[in-house]
This record gives C-alpha cells, sequence and structure tokens, in this order.
C-alpha cells in the first residue's frame, strides 16, 4: 500500500489492513474548495494533521459540509514538498489508545497543500486568489507560540521585520509579515470579513496573533507605505477577528514501533525524514485518543461548523477559563515538571515518568493540592476529571512515545503561563498563603538546574532548544556540581525576569525558596534525586 489517490482505488486492501478511509468524493470536495474556499490553515505540522484536519473528515463523511482545508506552511517549505505534494495531500493517523488498541485513520480532508513563500510565484498567487476570495471563513494557524514574535530576547524588532516594517505589504517575507500582506489583499478585494484563529497552544493565542498583525498594520500605515483604511480595517472585529482558543492535544514525533506496526500491515511508505530546519517529517502521525479544541464565537463572515464534529464554540470569558484550567493547572504545568526532571534524571519516555514514586507524588500535588485551589470551573470541562484523565489516562499511556525533551522545548517561554499564573492567584487570594507552594518552586528551580546541562549522574546533557538560552544560561556558566556556596548573585538576574515568569520571584516572596532549592540540587551527584526524595512526600 502506498500513500498516493491511485492506491486509494483499492479500497479493499486498505480496509483489510484496518485502515478507516475518506468516505467523500475526494474529486468533488477539491473542486469545491478550490472555487470557494471556506478554511486555510496555517503551519501544516502534526496537530493540524492529527486533530482538525481529521475533524473536518468526519464532518465531510457525514455529507455536512462540501470544502475540505487549504494547508500552507510558511516556516519550513520541505514539509510541503516531502509530506504534502507528494502523496496527494494525503495522510495516515495512528491513534494510540490508553488500553493498548490503536486505529487508523486515511485523512483526505486536506485539498491543497501551498507553500507561503513569495519566492514560488504560483503558490503566492493562488494564496492571494484565496485571500480575496469571499467565501473565506476562517484562517488558522499552529505555527507555535514563538511565531508570533516579532522581537528577540532583548524586546528589540528582528532585522527581517525591520526591513518588513519599511518596505510594506508588497516586499514583505518575514512570517507575519506576509500573513499580514494576505489580509491587505482581502482588504483591498473589498474589506472582506474573516477571522483569524489562533489555534496554538499559549494563553490569549489570539490576542499574540493580532498584536503581531497589528503591529504591521500600524507601521505599515505610519509609513506610508499601506492604504490608511488597513489598519482600520485590522482593529474593526466586524471585519477582522482574533478568536481565543484553547487546543489539547498530545502528538509526538513519528515513533519507529508505529512505523513497525504499520509495515507489518502492509503499508509502505513509512520512511521519516527530517528537513534542513530539522523538522520531522512522515506519512504518519501518532496521536492519543482525547482531544479538544474550545474556540470563541467571534466569525464576521460565518464559520465552518466544527461543531459537528467535537469542537465547542463559546464566548471569550468561558474560552479563558478553560485555556486557564489546562495551561495554568490540569495539563502543561504537569507536562513541564516531568519535562524538566525526567532530562536530569535520564527518563526517554513521559510514560515510565509515571512508575517513578517522586515524579508521579510530585505532578499529584502540583496539579491536585497547589493548582486546583486556584482553578474557575469553566462550567462546560469538569477540572477535578480533566486532572484525572491527564493523570490516570493521557501521561501513563504508554502506548504514547512522548519524551521530557520534547516536551523541555522553549520552556523559558512556558513558565510565566504555567506556574506564574497560579503563584499571583495565590498573591491575590486572602485564604490562600504563596508560602504553602511547595513543589512549584522546586520545578522553578529544577528547571535552572537543568540550564546547567548536566544530569543527575554528572554526565553532560543536550539542552532541547529554548529562545532564550544564550540569555539565562551565561548567569550560570560558573556553576559546577558540588559548589557549596550562595547561588544570589547568578539566580538573581534569571529569578527576577517577570518576562520569564510572569512575576519576579523574589516580590512573590519565592525567590529565596527556589535558591534554596537549587542549592540541594546542585550539591554533586544523584542530588536532584536526593533532592525529590527529601521534598516529595
Amino acid at each position: 500500500m502506498k500513500l498516493n489517490r491511485a492506491a486509494l482505488k483499492d479500497r479493499n486492501v486498505w480496509e483489510a489492513a484496518g485502515f478507516s478511509l475518506p468516505e467523500f468524493d475526494m474529486d468533488a470536495v477539491a473542486e469545491e474548495t478550490y472555487k470557494n474556499p471556506a478554511w486555510v490553515h496555517m503551519g501544516a505540522g502534526n496537530i493540524f494533521r492529527a486533530f482538525t484536519a481529521n475533524v473536518q473528515q468526519k464532518i465531510l463523511n457525514e455529507g455536512k459540509s462540501k470544502t475540505g482545508i487549504i494547508a500552507a506552511e510558511g516556516f519550513d517549505y520541505e514539509i510541503i514538498d516531502l509530506m504534502y505534494k507528494t502523496h496527494d495531500n494525503l495522510g495516515v493517523l495512528v491513534t494510540l489508545k490508553a488500553d493498548g488498541s490503536i486505529e487508523k485513520t486515511l485523512v483526505g480532508s486536506i485539498t491543497e497543500a501551498i507553500s507561503l513563500n513569495r519566492e514560488s510565484v504560483d503558490e503566492w498567487n493562488r494564496l492571494v486568489d484565496v485571500f480575496t476570495n469571499p467565501s473565506l471563513q476562517m484562517v488558522s494557524f499552529t505555527i507555535t507560540e514563538k511565531g508570533y514574535s516579532l522581537v528577540d530576547g532583548k524586546g528589540e524588532y528582528y532585522k527581517n521585520v525591520q526591513e518588513d516594517f519599511a518596505n510594506g505589504p508588497e516586499k514583505a517575507d518575514s512570517y507575519i509579515g506576509k500573513v499580514a500582506t494576505l489580509l491587505y489583499k482581502r482588504y483591498q478585494a473589498g474589506e472582506l470579513p474573516v477571522a483569524m484563529v489562533s489555534m496554538d497552544n499559549c494563553s490569549h493565542n489570539g490576542d499574540k496573533l493580532y498584536s503581531a498583525v497589528n503591529a504591521f498594520a500600524k507601521h505599515w500605515s505610519e509609513n506610508g507605505v499601506c492604504e490608511k483604511g488597513f489598519y482600520d480595517y485590522v482593529n474593526d472585529r466586524s471585519k477582522v477577528s482574533f478568536p481565543w482558543s484553547m487546543i489539547d492535544k498530545i502528538t509526538p514525533r513519528p515513533d519507529e514501533k508505529v512505523k513497525q506496526m504499520l509495515q507489518e500491515c502492509g503499508f509502505e511508505d513509512v520512511n521519516t525524514k527530517v528537513t534542513s530546519k530539522n523538522t520531522y517529517v512522515a506519512t504518519f502521525v501518532n496521536a492519543e485518543e482525547p482531544q479538544y479544541l474550545v474556540i470563541e464565537d467571534a466569525f464576521p463572515n460565518g464559520r465552518p461548523n466544527l461543531d459537528e464534529g467535537g469542537i465547542i464554540f463559546t464566548d471569550r470569558e468561558t474560552v479563558d477559563k478553560v485555556e486557564k484550567m489546562k495551561v495554568c493547572t490540569c495539563l502543561n504545568p504537569l507536562h513541564t515538571a516531568l519535562a524538566v526532571y525526567g532530562c536530569l534524571l535520564g527518563y526517554t519516555l513521559i510514560a515510565d515518568e509515571m512508575k517513578d514514586e517522586q515524579l508521579k507524588r510530585m505532578v499529584e500535588v502540583i496539579g491536585y493540592e497547589e493548582g486546583l485551589p486556584v482553578v474557575v470551573d469553566p462550567g462546560i470541562l469538569s477540572p477535578k476529571a480533566f486532572i484525572d484523565e491527564v493523570l490516570q489516562i493521557r501521561i501513563p499511556n504508554p502506548f504514547m512515545p512522548d519524551t521530557p525533551q520534547r516536551i523541555a522545548t522553549d520552556t523559558s517561554q512556558k513558565l510565566g503561563i504555567r506556574y506564574g499564573e497560579t503563584i499571583k492567584a495565590y498573591l491575590s487570594r486572602e485564604d490562600l498563603d504563596v508560602k504553602n507552594l511547595k513543589l512549584i518552586p522546586l520545578v522553578l528551580a529544577g528547571w535552572c538546574r537543568y540550564l546547567l546541562g548536566v544530569d543527575d549522574n554528572g554526565e553532560a546533557m543536550e539542552l532541547s532548544s529554548d529562545p532564550l538560552l544564550d540569555t539565562v544560561r551565561p548567569c550560570l556558566a560558573d556553576i559546577k556540581l558540588g559548589d557549596q556556596r550562595d547561588f544570589h548573585e547568578e539566580l538573581k538576574p534569571i529569578l527576577s525576569n517577570d518576562k520569564i515568569f510572569g512575576i519576579n520571584l523574589y516580590e512573590a516572596g519565592l525567590g529565596e525558596t527556589v535558591e534554596s532549592y537549587f542549592k540541594e540540587l546542585t550539591a554533586g551527584k544523584g542530588a536532584v534525586r536526593a533532592t525529590l526524595v527529601k521534598y516529595v512526600k
């Protein structure tokens, strides 16, 4: 079995191998999508392929939609060539259930795959055609939180962004600059309405997308390189909206065991490739079964009927509550704690960490005892039930090949939301004492210990990518395991940085606590385990 449209003509072979196939007329859907596109998605990676593309397939299978999705990629163009175009925009979703069973779904809801690349004239012109079509309702994004950032670690605009501000939409070549250009084309086509929907796993994601796009509209308008009305258009929510959303589904890198399983059932196109930008590309995506997507219902041109596929549409306040429930308490802080300490203790599988007495208890305390008291119940999802599912089903799932090293990526960008919000909530409550937080500070100290790049055995450890590594690691450069001294001067620039933690930890009354933990964690080989044994009861 090859992954292409021609091979799908023999459906019996695929079905005999246990694959669920598209049940709609793929040619008719592709034709209708080409003429009347409703949905473009920016960021053609795994969570898009495993989640939203499959939701749209379900809706198409049930005859409740006539159009598919146009995928666009603006960071790593090789993904489009290596994965999408080579395989007729098809993909395989392997759902790994906690009971060991699997589901194999061939996803065919993506009708076009386009590089967001000005140098590819035909593809760029096609995107312009799509954005100027009145039928377009939604442009969604999964480009990671740092994809919306226009500034470096010093808070200064990147050079290519500065050049884009000066040159205007006709020459803009940064990621968001090109997105803003396409939106400008839609403005020029008659101020056509559209929803710009970030589906990235970060707090108030719609605001991050808005701030980035608005920066271009503002600078272009001030510099006289676009029509003055474009800024007003971007800021008119009856024409362009930037809804908030909360997304949740774990989609690790393609796993060798899944690859082998696919080969054994006769599927041939299983080779994993790595692009020049270090993106892992495969014909298949392996993912867990649980998934959640809650979107603010703000769609000025109408919205795709994703509610038919289980997506929840609600008001902004409820999205905020759900997002805080998940990102600040019920999942993300637990993942980050396991990531940091998993790397230090040599784990390579998140599920295995839940067999570790101290690590399992650590995340239980952070979730149930330290975090849950400040969670506001959103009403549409139960916080307690959510944590139960995370700790009892999702993270311990032995069939999920997720690694602490993957989750440790960009940790500096996550700490403020995943822990800072809880700390601030404690400070704002008269009935809670921030000094009662014991294990959240231990995680923050663990991250500082992680930055030394040395594991608990004293061996060199490769750190996951993070935009602030070059900023924070020099502060700790002179620290060696076994140093018996006060580390206040080294830690102060980090722990006082409210851009990292969302709050100055010294002003919050936790800086000294983190320093004390850090000193114990660096006492020598085995100190990380010894500290966990001491404090995780």
